[in-house]
């Protein structure tokens, strides 16, 4: 894989988006843009939690039916998901159809609602790398699955009763959400 790619568009652009229209848009629009409220963090967490193992843009293609099959990922609205509503999500192709995955994604919601509004948006943003004058990557080798932020909002969120939020994933949600900066040097987006 190429650290960065320039497309027809003459941009050039972190090299894992490759030439696939989704994912430019998802990078030039989306990725690495500070990301706030707790629907939008929480939809943002539960696919980052159902990629595990599969690829982003398996799930940037499914994330319209996702959003479908759960409520908008309002979580006041997936936390009241029942039994019925698991062998619903386990029915539904469009979605991938992990038990374990939308068990926790359920769990998951059910925890954020629990939360004063913001609060859940507060919590992950304290662990936001804070560090400005960090190095940006130069290559994607560079770049890090995981970072001590990762790891310790990780713990924070698994003691909290979190799941599907191992530090890889987490430092993903972090890059994806905007709190950590991992555009790699040259990127039209650090320019």
């Amino acid at each position: 894989m190429e650290d960065l790619t320039i497309d027809a568009d003459g941009r050039a652009r972190c090299g894992w988006v490759g030439a696939d229209a989704e994912y430019m848009r998802y990078h030039d629009q989306e990725w690495g843009a500070p990301l706030h409220g707790d629907r939008a963090l929480f939809e943002k967490m539960s696919l980052e939690g159902f990629q595990a193992g599969l690829s982003w843009i398996t799930i940037l293609r499914k994330r319209p039916r996702f959003r479908e099959a759960f409520a908008g990922f309002d979580p006041s609205a997936v936390a009241r998901f029942d039994a019925s509503d698991i062998e619903r999500l386990m029915a539904d192709a469009g979605i991938v159809r992990n038990r374990a995955k939308i068990e926790a994604t359920i769990s998951n919601a059910r925890l954020v609602a629990e939360l004063a509004d913001g609060d859940f948006d507060a919590l992950l943003w304290s662990f936001a790398t804070q560090d400005r004058a960090r190095v940006r990557p130069r290559t994607m080798s560079e770049l890090p699955a995981t970072t001590p932020e990762s790891e310790a909002l990780s713990r924070e969120l698994r003691r909290r009763g979190f799941r599907f939020v191992g530090p890889t994933t987490v430092y993903a949600l972090m890059q994806s959400a905007g709190m950590v900066d991992d555009h790699i040097e040259g990127c039209w987006r650090t320019l």
